[in-house]
């Protein structure tokens, strides 16, 4: 369920740092301000994520931003796995997605993780990370919504790993698939009543 322990609470603390700092970076804000597309908390759903930047018509921007995004992600934890060990890596994914969701850039108030999450999983096991991908892929593609494509991966997620024997990821998978569901809360909200946006909308 957890990868062993062999790093040193001080190197993890400095770890944890290091990949939150990195995923707090706002790729989507600094695609709007590279596109000149406004301020994305005031488009859309406020949110700074690839799908809101798709909202501005811009595919181009949304298409660096969800590549940004999922590269912080991984680039943390492999950062970390050379570096330092196994567990410092899933240490390293879960405070990206934390950055990224909680940026101290930008308040505390960022995206919804999925880019940032796939970005980890992609690195962490590639072959978790595609089924997931595929799993978004589909769902979105089938709903024209982008929440329910991450919601569905997200939810999968630890079964997938289990599924193809990667048992050490089960638990910062689950976390993860929690940490998702709760920064969608207003969009299941939506789903629900019917008022989601969908994929391409401005």
């Amino acid at each position: 369920m957890l990868p062993d322990l062999t790093t040193s609470p001080a190197m993890l603390a400095a770890v944890a740092v290091a990949a939150y700092l990195l995923g707090a970076v706002p790729f989507g804000m600094v695609m709007a301000r590279v596109f000149g597309l406004g301020d994305l908390r005031k488009i859309g759903s406020g949110n700074i994520g690839a799908t809101n930047v798709l909202r501005t018509g811009n595919k181009l921007a949304a298409l660096l931003t969800l590549v940004l995004d999922a590269g912080k992600g991984g680039i943390a934890v492999l950062a970390a796995r050379v570096w330092i060990g196994e567990d410092a890596a899933q240490l390293a994914g879960l405070m990206a997605c934390l950055g990224h969701c909680y940026p101290v850039f930008l308040g505390f108030r960022g995206g919804k993780g999925v880019a940032t999450w796939l970005g980890t999983l992609w690195v962490l096991a590639w072959p978790v990370g595609l089924a997931a991908s595929l799993i978004w892929l589909v769902a979105a593609r089938l709903s024209r919504i982008s929440s329910i494509g991450g919601l569905s991966a997200a939810a999968l997620s630890p079964f997938i790993a289990w599924a193809l024997g990667r048992g050490s990821l089960i638990g910062l998978l689950v976390v993860l698939a929690a940490l998702i569901f709760w920064r969608h809360r207003y969009n299941i909200s939506r789903i629900l009543a019917g008022t989601e946006p969908r994929i391409g909308e401005k």
